[in-house]
């Protein structure tokens, strides 16, 4: 008897059309970092030649962003899948206003470390991979930031967790390792977590699309499995996202590298570990994120105030500013905790800015210590006088990490407040605003001994102590030192200053993430 032959028709699971033009800038930011950090290695023996090699593919990046975000705004949500394969089976690339916003500010956060790593960064150091390690970071965030698959997303994690132990062991000094070991093995156990929860949403709902999930999940209505995992997913994100009690890893590891190492570092790491919550907590899973509201505004206000008077306790600037990326981090969670629209908008809002504004005071640091050649509080002054402009880009960073008008951070924090009132979350409200308060304090504190004091601290009120024997002059520093840290102080005071477009972009954000309609809609629905 002869044997039936099955014939399986697939084409309905397939993308039978050309993909538009405009999709393709969904990956550009991905395959064009990738490209560049291996174009990087190619040239690892011309160490003059990386750098341009970097800021060439890192602008063609940005022009790439701008495109995406531009497209989404004017457009809607835009996806595109992978391998040819119809959602939820291929893997979908989406970008929505928080991906596309956040994936632009971080490529000029990174070209503007590129640049300055072009005079802070040894050549025996390039050869051993600074900037590939910087391209494929790039590619690991951006990916991030733009995948529309959850296990994909774990992926792009290890991506960017890979190529950041190679930029913490760069110069291979006894102080690195200890850093690197202390950051490597509490962002490990947040990985396996992650993967762990995602293993476990897979066996509940039977895909790993994100709009699939969304879905999906409506139908559980919040059932004990589903609160289960968002609880899951919480801890594995807030150990990336370093939110109180596992942030000490944190101030321990971010001093120990070299100082443009933990600029990209502060910039991008932790705002990749709050993108997660915003997308999982908020998109994902409404009802968990419900459940855990109060704990997580505790957690948000005890990450906020341990980030605070730890930056007030500190002597070594390095680890002050540790200190300031945690306060930050609390801050956004503030705004997932109360989960309205405008609360969450400030969260989208506050992620962008810090980027921008962590990525300029680490650099700042840089720039004081080649000025000063030491990073105590007890040794440093007198960069006033010997660098006005750089105690006024300073002066003008500090306020705005403090959130104090007319910078960026002040709109962030605005959003935020008014969010938390309008939920009747006072105690949210009056824990952003003490955490404000004293991180102004800290930060004062940080500017008037560096620049306004006349030397160290035992110099006598009024006298100009002599500069440090191996300090550098201000006309001494490099144009590729100057132009970073003008351009970051540039952003973030137009930012400020005209805050309407970022404030609309966000609220979009907030929107897309709250109702994923428009979200899903792009997935099943919308060009594929």
């Amino acid at each position: 008897m002869a044997a039936t032959k099955t014939t399986v028709d697939i084409t309905a699971a397939m993308v039978t059309e050309a993909v538009p033009l405009a999709d393709w800038l969904l990956v550009a930011p991905v395959l064009l970092t990738m490209a560049g950090g291996a174009i990087s290695i190619i040239f690892r023996k011309k160490p003059q030649t990386q750098p341009w090699i970097a800021i060439s593919i890192i602008s063609l990046v940005i022009l790439s962003n701008i495109g995406l975000l531009t497209h989404v705004l004017n457009n809607g949500v835009v996806t595109m899948v992978m391998g040819s394969w119809l959602p939820p089976f291929g893997i979908a690339f989406t970008a929505d206003p928080l991906g596309a916003l956040l994936a632009l500010t971080a490529s000029i956060a990174t070209l503007c470390v590129a640049v300055f790593a072009m005079n802070s960064i040894a050549e025996s150091e390039r050869r051993y991979g600074f900037y590939p390690f910087l391209m494929m970071l790039l590619c690991g965030v951006t990916g991030s930031f733009l995948t529309g698959d959850i296990f994909n997303l774990y992926v792009w994690f290890e991506v960017l967790l890979i190529s950041s132990f190679g930029m913490q062991i760069l110069g291979n000094e006894k102080v690195q390792i200890d850093g690197a070991v202390k950051y490597a093995v509490l962002n490990l156990i947040a990985t396996t977590l992650f993967l762990a929860s995602t293993g476990l949403l897979y066996g509940l709902v039977g895909t790993l699309n994100m709009a699939d999930i969304a879905g999906k999940l409506k139908a559980f209505d919040g059932s004990g499995p589903v609160l289960g995992l968002a609880a899951l997913y919480f801890l594995a994100f807030a150990m990336k996202a370093a939110a109180f009690p596992v942030n000490f890893w944190l101030p321990a590891s971010y001093h120990t590298p070299r100082l443009v190492v933990a600029a990209i570092f502060a910039g991008l790491l932790t705002k990749v570990g709050v993108y997660a919550l915003l997308r999982v907590m908020v998109l994902l899973m409404p009802e968990g994120r419900d459940w855990l509201a109060t704990l997580i505004g505790l957690v948000a206000i005890a990450t906020m105030l341990t980030g605070s008077l730890g930056a007030l306790a500190q002597t070594d600037i390095r680890r002050l500013m540790a200190y300031l990326v945690i306060a930050g981090i609390g801050a956004m969670l503030a705004g997932i905790a109360v989960g309205n629209e405008v609360a969450v908008s400030g969260a989208i809002f506050y992620s962008m800015h810090s980027v921008l504004i962590m990525t300029a005071l680490y650099l700042l640091v840089a720039f004081m210590f080649q000025m000063s050649g030491t990073f105590s509080l007890r040794e440093i002054g007198g960069l006033y006088v010997r660098t006005p402009l750089g105690a006024v880009i300073g002066l003008i960073l500090l306020l705005a990490v403090a959130g104090l008008p007319p910078f960026s951070g002040f709109w962030a924090k605005l959003l935020l407040v008014a969010g938390a009132l309008e939920a009747d979350r006072g105690w949210v409200a009056a824990g952003i605003l003490v955490s404000g308060l004293l991180t102004t304090i800290a930060v004062g504190r940080l500017w008037i001994f560096a620049f306004w004091r006349g030397g160290n601290e035992h110099t006598v009120d009024g006298i100009q102590a002599l500069p440090i024997v191996g300090s550098a002059e201000a006309s001494e520093i490099s144009w590729s030192i100057w132009l970073p840290l003008i351009l970051l102080t540039t952003l973030i005071v137009l930012i400020g200053i005209l805050p309407e477009s970022m404030m609309s972009v966000a609220d979009y954000g907030a929107k897309t993430l709250i109702d994923p309609t428009a979200y899903i809609g792009s997935v099943f629905g919308g060009s594929r």
